[in-house]
Order: structure tokens, then sequence, then C-alpha cells
């Protein structure tokens, strides 16, 4: 069995396509190597910010020999097809053929062995199809070169059991030599194997392997925090930016000038880390400490005393900026920000961000009669302010602290908490793992922002398309629901869009029409997914929409949940296979005989005891479900119709439907509908997987 080892040796690779170049990588040569018959024991791949690796172990020498079969003609064929068939079999006389038993007769066969190809030949188209194949997001041409690369490539290092494969990319010819770290180890050096070439790179102050970097990085910032009775904050997705931008990873431990401790924490902790690439430091209560974490790719004689003191140097020119913002932002009272607010567009037909603020003081204003606790003057005056933030200089700076920002500075104005507490949660939730607000003010402006923007972009025909969605409507929908059901809050939203819709009259192309039902289309689609997450079936959810007129999601949540009771219990199963059964009949009858069978029924026309006993059963399993419906106890209602099983299975085995009696079969066949009816008072049942219409 052979061993493959393959490095692309490039400029550096941006971190976060590094991961998903190397699954690329990996499934196009794994698949490549199937295809020709060669599949790995074992297809190993790393991503490094110069280097991508993979390592295939388990190869076979040769491609498997393989018979190539021809049909021929049948025996006693004309000698022109004969020879026609010899010639292009490559066949010298026709006894070299063998003659098979066919349906048809016998007929010859050319039969040609196969032999297959070296694996060293093939694994080289393999990987030379691959490299033209691999999608970057980005990449670049670099000087004649036509070849499109993620950066210049360098290097190729393709060797198959210690011998170089002649691979060919981008004016880049394969050799089995690399190089170490750009600046601790720069000479080139060859390789023999996968371990040799993980050991010399390793002397040469390179790990491969991203969960090493990462083991390194996670461990020493944790240790040196430790030391000083602190703790690293926890942010997986910068560690996994800074995997991806160093070699060997070398973590150091740096100062933030007292000057800036009075700025807000989530500043100092933005700069550090979206601009620097810094990571913040906690004390044991939870504090930003004032001390970062810096990863250095470089070993230094000093013990990083001066990549310390530089990247200290760096931060205070940061921070100061950042200090500047913060003091000459609060020379100004938020609420004089707000007209500011007419400079900035929001969308070209739904107005500025000031018309939109607008619109969600007037849209708050309705929310607070379905927000308990929420109080006028304070969801007005936060619905007001809640985007000033937006013109302040600190937000300019760093925009993913809008609403933060806000909450600071409605805080310095003498602002009430519950105000300030808004602007800051407004935004949220912004995705599932988002915390959603609960505060009465919060979640009314919270909503009211996410539901001006689902009514104004459904109104001028903005709507997600397939995996579109530029103005992700998507997570605004499941935001307002997370808002709806976790506050358990009884908001009708047909009346809701429908109030917002209000507020465009004086945006032109804004097209009303059917825009309410459109919404609850949409919301209905953004339901079953937040609730398939919770393991509800999205079934379920299609039963209970499909009634129509619900549009109240607490309620409509309590129907799913007794709903899949229901149908988890003996009786709720069963009766769903006679809903089916009784839905199914009454469909072919009514289709055969072009009648409809809806219409009261007369127990003396049934005919039949097991039938009259079934009329009496689902009249008062029906009134029992409409009295609990209107008392919104789904779950009785539920329960009354259990009360059908047993009736219901009597009648199907005592009873037949399609009689001879014309009379009788037409009352059995309203008494089907009946039930039909009866259940549908608390689910469309036909929606459940397996149903009518499923």
């Amino acid at each position: 069995m052979a061993q493959l080892l393959l490095e692309l040796f490039s400029e550096e690779i941006p971190a976060r396509m590094q991961a998903r170049a190397a699954d690329d990588l990996a499934r196009l040569i794994g698949d490549g190597l199937k295809a020709q018959g060669l599949e790995a024991k074992s297809v190993t791949v790393f991503a490094g910010p110069r280097r991508l690796t993979l390592a295939a172990d388990g190869l076979p020498k040769s491609q498997p020999d393989t018979l190539d079969e021809r049909k021929g003609p049948p025996v006693g064929a004309p000698e022109g097809a004969i020879q026609g068939f010899l010639k292009g079999a490559g066949l010298k006389r026709i006894e070299d053929a063998e003659v098979r038993e066919l349906p048809k007769g016998q007929f010859y066969f050319a039969v040609t062995k196969k032999k297959g190809r070296a694996t060293s030949v093939v694994v080289k188209e393999i990987i030379e199809a691959a490299l033209s194949q691999l999608p970057w997001p980005k990449s670049m041409r670099w000087a004649e070169n036509p070849v499109r690369w993620v950066r210049p490539l360098h290097g190729i290092l393709c060797i198959l059991d210690g011998k170089v494969i002649p691979v060919t990319f981008a004016g880049v010819k394969a050799s089995d030599t690399t190089k170490g770290h750009r600046f601790l180890a720069p000479k080139a050096f060859k390789v023999k194997s996968f371990a040799d070439y993980k050991a010399k790179l390793k002397k040469a102050f390179v790990m491969i392997d991203p969960a090493e970097r990462s083991k390194v990085i996670a461990g020493g910032l944790a240790k040196l925090a430790a030391k000083e009775n602190l703790t690293v904050t926890d942010d997986p997705a910068l560690l996994a930016e800074v995997v991806g931008l160093v070699e060997w990873p070398v973590p150091l431990l740096g100062t933030i000038d007292a000057a800036f401790m009075d700025v807000p924490p989530e500043v100092l902790t933005s700069a550090m880390r979206k601009h620097q690439k810094y990571f913040a430091l906690s004390t044991k209560k939870g504090a930003l400490a004032n001390r970062f974490g810096v990863i250095a790719n470089m070993v230094a004689k000093d013990r990083g005393k001066a990549i310390v003191a530089g990247n200290e140097r760096v931060l205070r020119a940061r921070l100061s900026d950042a200090k500047f913002f913060w003091d000459q932002d609060r020379e100004q009272k938020l609420e004089t920000r707000v007209n500011k607010l007419e400079e900035r567009v929001f969308q070209a037909k739904l107005g500025t961000v000031r018309d939109k603020v607008e619109r969600i003081v007037e849209g708050a204003a309705f929310l607070t009669d379905h927000v308990p606790g929420a109080g006028k003057a304070d969801v007005a005056r936060a619905a007001l302010l809640c985007k000033a933030d937006l013109s302040t200089g600190m937000v300019g700076e760093f925009p993913d602290l809008q609403g933060i920002m806000g909450r600071y500075y409605a805080v310095h104005d003498n602002e009430p908490d519950a105000v300030a507490e808004a602007i800051a949660a407004h935004y949220s939730p912004q995705g599932p793992g988002d915390v959603c607000p609960n505060a009465p003010v919060s979640v009314a402006i919270a909503l009211a922002d996410k539901i001006d923007s689902l009514v104004g972009f459904f109104a001028i025909d903005e709507k997600p398309t397939g995996s579109k969605d530029p103005f992700a409507l998507r997570r605004a929908a499941l935001g307002a629901i997370r808002l709806v059901l976790e506050n358990n809050l009884r908001l009708p939203l047909m009346t809701a869009f429908e109030y917002f819709l209000g507020a465009y009259t004086n945006i032109g192309n804004v097209d009303p029409s059917n825009l309410a039902e459109s919404l609850m289309d949409f919301f209905a689609d953004r339901l079953k997914v937040h609730l398939r997450d919770q393991g509800v079936r999205h079934d379920h959810v299609s039963a209970v929409f499909s009634l129509g007129g619900e549009d109240d999601l607490v309620r409509l949540l309590a129907r799913v949940e007794a709903l899949g009771t229901f149908l988890a219990s003996d009786d709720g199963a069963n009766l769903l296979v006679a809903y089916r059964r009784a839905a199914n009949i009454v469909r072919i009858e009514e289709k055969k005989d072009s009648a409809s069978y809806a219409g009261d029924v007369a127990a003396e026309d049934l005919g039949a005891a097991e039938a009259a006993a079934l009329l009496k059963a689902i009249e008062a399993a029906d009134t029992h479900a409409q009295k609990a419906l209107d008392k919104e106890e789904f779950a009785a209602a539920m329960a009354a119709l259990a009360t059908l099983r047993k009736p219901v299975d009597t009648f199907f085995d005592k009873v037949t439907v399609n009689t001879d009696s014309p009379s009788q079969r037409a009352a059995r066949l309203r008494l089907l509908t009946r039930i039909v009816a009866a259940m549908g008072r608390v689910a469309d049942f036909s929606q459940v997987e397996g149903g009518t219409g499923a």
C-alpha cells in the first residue's frame, strides 16, 4: 500500500477560508481516487496560513485490472457484421470471441482484459483536476499566470511513497521540498513521508495541525491568565481566526493603559478583538481586566517583551480614538441625534432611518396594548431613541456596538432604565443562540422594529427567494416569533401587519394587497423551522395553520402541542386512521357521484344501530370539543374527540357504507362527513403526514 503526501505552499491564506478549502481539497481528491478505483484507507487534511496539506494512506500500487465486454452479432450473422465486430473489438479471429446464450439466441462477446494504470500516473491527473476545481470564495491572478488561486502559489510538494509525482499547476511543478516558518526557518528541505514531513516542519517551527495550534493558544493564554488570577474571556470565533493566522503560536500578555479603563468594556473588547485580534481577560468577578492576550507568530530572544510593547503601543493608538469618540459623543444628548438619521437611507423605497424611527414609534404604541407591563411613555421614548446612536462617532467607528452604545449614552442622559435597556436590546434576538428580551419595553421596541422591516420589505416585494435573503427577513421573522412565544404575547399578527402597513401611506410603490396573508404564510414557514429545532413536527404545525384565521402564535402553539400529545396516544393514532378512511371514502364517492355529502343526518335514515350510536357520539363530542375550544382548552377538545374511537371502530366493523339502499348509503356518507368535520374543528388532520392530501 502507498502513501500520498500533497502540500500547497502559498502566500498567506485568509483564515476564514482555510477550513473550507481543506475540506474541499479532501473531497475532490478523495472522490477522484474513489472514482478511479484507488480509494484510500484514510485521507487527512490540514490547513494553515501558508499551506494546505493532504495525506492519503493505504493507496493501492495500481488500479485494479478490469474486463471490458463488448456484445457482438448473433452466431450465424453475415460475414460483414462479423468482420466489423472483430475490427471494433480488436480481435483477429472469431474464435477469440466468447459465445453466450441469451434469451434471443447465441451471441458473440469480445472480452478484453484491461490492465490497471499505475497509481502514480492516475494520481497526477486527479490532483491537477482537483486543484483546477477547488472553489475559493475569492481568488486572484498574479504575474503573467492565467490560473486563479486564493494567493500566489509558491510551491507544490507531492510525493507517493517518497517519489515525486510531477504535478504541475499555475506554472509550479511539484517536488519533494518545502519550507518552514517564514522567519524562524525559511530554508528549504526535503521530505520522504508524511511522518518525516510533520516532524521536520515541527523542527522548522510549523504546527500543521490547526487543532494543535488551537490547544497551544487556549492553554497558553489560560496558564498566563491564571498566574495573575484572571480568566480568558471565551471567544471561539476569535480563537478559530487566530489559529489561521499563525504557524507557531506563542501566547503573550499585554497591559491596557489605565487611562482607557473608564471607556465601556464593550468598546475595549471590540477594539481589541476586531482590529487587533487580541483576547480579552476578565477578573474572577467577570469584570474586564486591564490585560489582554496576544498571539505572536515568533519566538523572540527577549521572551516577547518587544512584541508586547509594540502591541501595547498599537492598542494605545486604537483606544485613543475610541476614548475620543466616547468623550465627544457624550457632549450631546442622544435625543439631539435623532434628526441626523434623516441623512441615513434605510432603503431606497422605504425612506430614511428617521422615517423608520417614526414608524417604530407608531407601531410600538400599538403593541403596548399587547405587551403586559409596557408603559406607553417609556415605549414611546425608547422607540424615538432606539436608532439615535447610529449618528454617533463611536458607532461609526465600531458598527457592531450599535444599540450597546445607545444604552450607555441614554444612561448618561439620565433616561429611564427601561428606555436604556430597550435601546440596547431592540436588535435581539438575532439568532437561535441569542438571548431573547423579556423586559416589557424592550420586547415592544424589538418587536416593532422587526415587524416594521417585514411589512415594509414585503410591501415593496423584496421577499426572500431561495437561499437569498439580503435583508435578513427570515432572521427578523424568527426573532419576532421568539419574542411572541417566549413572552407569551397574545398578539393578533394579522391585525398588527395591517396596522404597521398604515405607516407606509406616504411611501410610494407599496402594494397592500394580500400582504397580511403573505406574511402569515411566511411566519408559518419560519415557525415550522423554529419548532422543528425543538422537536415539534412540521406537519402538526401545518395541520393547525390550515384551519385558517389563526394568527395568535401562543394559541396556535398550544393547539400544536395538544395535537402532538393526542396523536401520540393510542386513541389519537387509531382515530387518525379512521379519519383517513372516512375522508377517503367520502372523497371517492363524491367524485363518483358528482355530489356533496355534507349536511344533516337523521338517525332513522342510517338503518343500523351502530351508525345511530356513532351519530350520537359525534354530536356529543362535537359539542364538548367546541366548548373546550371556546375556552382555549385544547387538550380537553382532543379528549372529546378521543371518545369517538370506540363507536367509530364499531361502525367500520359492523356497518357497510355503500349499501344497496340509496337512502341509507347517502345517510352513512353524510355520517362519515360529520366525522371529518368534527375532527376538523381542532385541526386539519389531512395535513398530518400520511393523511389525505398530505
